[in-house]
């Protein structure tokens, strides 16, 4: 397997950005997983904090890791068109350049805290395109987590990202409401560490999902150790097609 670094121009955000790739060695057409990053992370994240080089090795899948910055996968009311970039421009560039398929039984997402909520919002807002969806320690009730306050050191975040946060509840940034609407959504799975402060809002997901959800809820923190070990069932469990 290529671990590959890709620097490229986005016309869409009007500047450069990158997208870390993990290619088998031979063969074409192949299922990818778009796997996103978190809230104070970058698209090496996940290569350097896990062994998803690893686990993926021998599954024939390519995995597609883009730089998101701190944009929660959204179009920012007071910044760049980071949902046009991840949902439009990603996708065409990623198969343009590498041997991916467009079919989609092959194509899947997951992410972590942040990232398993642009996952999930990708999913759920365009299941024609994917065949499964997972979030680790996913931030899903965005509603409840604004209601929290921004970060430390970011105190205009929710304000710079969706405009008016009263004005998300009810829309497509608003997982809650997406999952209780959506027809016909991909295989679903949410894991979270019952010690991690968004466990409260993934039982909240759990609880509005008016569709078959798998579900790993136990013993674990907001953190690598955590998420190194349920990226690998993940994939285990990605209805990955036979090759």
């Amino acid at each position: 397997m290529a671990l590959l670094r890709c620097d490229f121009f986005s016309d869409v955000l009007g500047f450069g950005t990158s997208m870390t790739v993990l290619l088998p060695d031979a063969g074409t057409d192949f299922p990818t997983l778009y796997l996103l990053h978190g809230l104070t992370d970058d698209d090496t994240a996940w290569t350097r904090n896990t062994s998803v080089e690893r686990y993926a090795a021998d599954l024939g899948i390519a995995v597609v890791m883009p730089q998101a910055h701190r944009s929660f996968y959204t179009d920012e009311v007071w910044g760049r068109p980071y949902w046009t970039f991840v949902s439009e421009e990603l996708p065409r560039t990623a198969r343009r350049l590498f041997r991916l398929s467009d079919r989609r039984a092959d194509n899947f997402v997951a992410g972590l805290s942040m990232g398993g909520y642009g996952a999930m919002k990708l999913a759920l807002r365009h299941p024609e395109r994917f065949a499964a969806v997972a979030s680790l320690s996913g931030a899903l009730d965005l509603v409840g987590r604004m209601s929290d306050g921004c970060p430390p050191g970011d105190p205009r975040m929710w304000e710079r990202i969706f405009g008016d946060p009263a004005g998300v509840a009810g829309t497509g940034d608003d997982l809650l409401h997406l999952v209780r609407t959506v027809g016909d959504p991909p295989a679903m799975y949410v894991a979270c560490g019952t010690e991690d402060p968004l466990y409260p809002g993934n039982l909240a997901f759990r609880d509005a999902c008016g569709a078959p959800l798998t579900t790993d809820f136990g013993p674990g923190a907001h953190d690598w150790v955590y998420w190194d070990a349920r990226i690998r069932d993940v994939l285990a469990w990605l209805p990955l097609p036979s090759r």
